[in-house]
C-alpha cells in the first residue's frame, strides 16, 4: 500500500492536474488533520493509482511527430524548443504561412512537453480552433479527437488520450473558474494575441499572475504582427 511519503517524493508521476490535491492531501495528513485510516487517505491512495496509470499509458503511446520541413518555422524548430527548455514565457512572431499554428504544438512535443498535462492552443475563433486541430491531426496521422483534439462551444472532442488541445480564448477563460491554476495544462499557446480581443487581454492579464505560482508552465504568444519586445516586457516578472 502506497504511503503518504512515497507520495510526497514521487509527485511528478502523478498527472499534472492532481498534483495540487495529491499535494493537499499529504499536507493534511501530515498536519494530523487527516488520518491514514480515513476515507479521505484512501481517496488519495485511488487517486494516486490512478493517476499515475494514466501518465505511465501516456508516455507509453507518446507521439514522435515529424515537421513539415517547407514551412520557415522548421529552420526555427530548434531554437524555439531551447528557448522553451530555458523560459517559461516565448514570444514568437512569423509571417502569416510560416507555419506557427500548425508547427508550435508538434515542436512542444517535441521538447517533451505533454506527457503529464495538455498543450493546450488557442485561437480567436471556433473554426479557427477546429479547422487547426484537424491539420496537426493530420500531421500526426491520428483521428481528430485521439491524440489531437478540440473544445469549442457546444462542443468538445478532446479526451484522456488527447495531447495537443485546441480551443478559443473564450473557452480558456472559462476553464479558469473550475481550474483557478489551468493545473491540466504543461503548455499554454496564445495565438493570434495581436487581435487584443477582451478574451485575450483577459487571458493575459490572467496567465501573468498565474505564472509564479506554476512555474512549471510554458507560455507561448504568437501571432504574425506581435510587437515582441512589448509582450516581453509585459510578462517580465520583477
Amino acid at each position: 500500500m502506497t504511503d503518504v511519503n512515497e507520495i510526497a517524493r514521487n509527485l511528478k508521476l502523478a498527472m499534472q492536474r492532481d498534483r495540487f490535491y495529491l499535494r493537499r492531501f499529504v499536507n493534511q495528513i501530515r498536519q494530523k488533520k487527516l488520518g491514514e485510516d480515513s476515507s479521505q487517505f484512501k481517496k488519495m491512495q485511488e487517486l494516486w493509482s490512478k493517476s499515475t496509470k494514466n501518465l505511465e499509458t501516456r508516455q507509453s503511446r507518446f507521439p514522435q511527430p515529424k515537421l513539415d520541413q517547407e514551412l520557415p518555422l522548421f529552420e526555427k524548430a530548434d531554437q524555439i524548443k531551447q528557448a522553451m527548455l530555458d523560459h517559461q514565457v516565448v514570444v514568437i512572431s512569423g509571417e502569416t504561412g510560416s507555419g506557427k499554428s500548425t508547427q508550435l504544438p508538434l515542436i512542444c512535443l517535441q521538447a517533451g512537453f505533454g506527457r503529464a498535462g495538455y498543450i493546450g492552443h488557442t485561437q480567436p475563433r471556433r473554426i479557427a480552433a477546429r479547422g487547426v486541430a484537424s491539420r496537426v491531426a493530420s500531421q500526426l496521422n491520428s483521428k481528430l479527437g485521439n491524440e489531437v483534439g478540440f473544445k469549442i462551444r457546444f462542443s468538445d472532442q478532446s479526451s484522456e488520450q488527447t495531447y495537443i488541445k485546441l480551443m478559443t480564448d473564450g473557452i480558456l477563460l472559462a476553464e479558469t473558474q473550475s481550474d483557478r491554476f489551468l493545473d491540466q495544462y504543461e503548455v499554454i499557446i496564445i495565438d493570434e494575441a495581436h487581435e487584443r480581443s477582451l478574451n485575450i487581454d483577459f487571458l493575459l492579464g490572467y496567465l501573468k499572475r498565474l505564472l509564479p505560482k506554476r512555474k512549471e508552465l510554458r507560455l507561448i504568444i504568437t501571432s504574425a504582427t506581435i510587437d515582441t519586445a512589448r509582450f516581453a516586457e509585459h510578462f517580465t516578472i520583477d
